[in-house]
């Protein structure tokens, strides 16, 4: 049966590919895309599907790299005249940094949608199949255009820039803590509540894997920044305390990463709200402003680390990628 609708599912792996290998009692990858897609009973009613195979590997294995070979493929099959949406299955421990690299690097109105799976086919529950249908029902949906790259989990829609996954085991592990899904998929359709305002596009086909990133507690000091600079990282993103603040131990590191032109992004540890230059006392973010820290706003570490990432294989101009992270928060300041 032919379908007006025909959407490309890229395949990569994680859980949902795995089952339990009776050998060792653990999931291991194990289903082939085919076999993951005969569980996804009636989809032919909905759409075409095209298998794209482009890897089997658990999450934890995907590298920033692998992330970008990734979008190379996506933005080739996106771009394909019949093609009116794109599905990437992906495992869920670094679900959101390859969803966030596909949107911060691709421009197009064509849905693209990421799913994955909590519980792997040998558990009662398997929730792949039924994760993998609403996604191709949100990529097919046009009211799912220019909503930039969508993560469909649990019959919620977030979008790639504020999802992250909240949880070790839930089904409903992927939140957008701050400001709650875009919309839901109910009935086999995706419904819509909000939109974003803006996004945010690198134009880079390259990534700088030296970047670090560091969460602070209270007593450190600046070792594991001096480590990063005799190491030769290419930027450092730190999860500082409250409000965007560091212990007073941390700042004689952080003078000497920005003197050496290596730019410290600044976020907070804490799940939700922005950094702001509130405190005016060493280590506070009014002084960590002055000494030259970029501000992240309300990313999370993971995120604002794959956003540096992409920012320095552009350019090591620090100007230009403070104004990537400040540009729509911080005119004021």
């Amino acid at each position: 049966m032919s379908n007006s609708n025909k959407v490309a599912v890229i395949f990569t792996g994680g859980t949902i590919s795995m089952k339990i290998d009776p050998r060792i009692h653990a999931a291991i990858p194990a289903l082939s895309s085919e076999e993951i897609m005969a569980m996804v009973t009636n989809i032919e009613k909905f759409a075409d599907v095209e298998i794209i195979n482009f890897s089997n590997l658990p999450s934890p294995h995907i590298t920033p790299k692998i992330m970008m070979e990734l979008t190379k493929l996506v933005k080739k099959t996106i771009a394909r005249d019949g093609i009116t949406g794109v599905v990437v299955t992906h495992g869920t421990d670094s679900l959101e940094e390859t969803a966030y690299i596909l949107d911060l690097t691709i421009k197009s109105e064509k849905p693209i949608v990421v799913a994955g799976a909590m519980r792997n086919s040998s558990e009662l529950g398997y929730d792949g199949s039924s994760n993998l249908a609403a996604a191709i029902c949100t990529a097919i949906s046009n009211k799912s255009k220019n909503k930039g790259v969508l993560v469909v989990m649990n019959n919620e829609v977030n979008t790639a820039s504020e999802v992250t996954k909240t949880n070790t085991l839930a089904l409903d592990t992927f939140k957008s803590p701050e400001f709650g899904p875009l919309g839901i998929v109910d009935n086999d359709e995706v419904i819509f509540y909000r939109d974003i305002v803006s996004r945010d596009f690198i134009d880079t086909e390259t990534i700088e894997s030296k970047v670090a990133l560091l969460k602070t507690g209270p007593g450190m000091n600046s070792d594991l920044i001096n480590f990063c600079i005799e190491s030769e990282y290419k930027g450092i993103v730190i999860e500082g305390l409250g409000r965007g603040n560091l212990p007073p131990e941390m700042i004689e590191g952080v003078k000497k990463s920005i003197e050496k032109n290596i730019p410290i992004v600044l976020v907070s540890r804490c799940p939700t709200g922005r950094v702001l230059d509130t405190y005016g006392y060493k280590g506070g973010g009014k002084h960590l402003r002055k000494l030259g820290v970029i501000f992240g706003g309300n990313l999370p570490g993971q995120k604002a680390r794959i956003k540096l990432m992409l920012a320095l294989s552009t350019t090591k101009n620090m100007n230009y990628i403070r104004n990537l992270f400040e540009k729509d928060e911080y005119s004021q300041i």
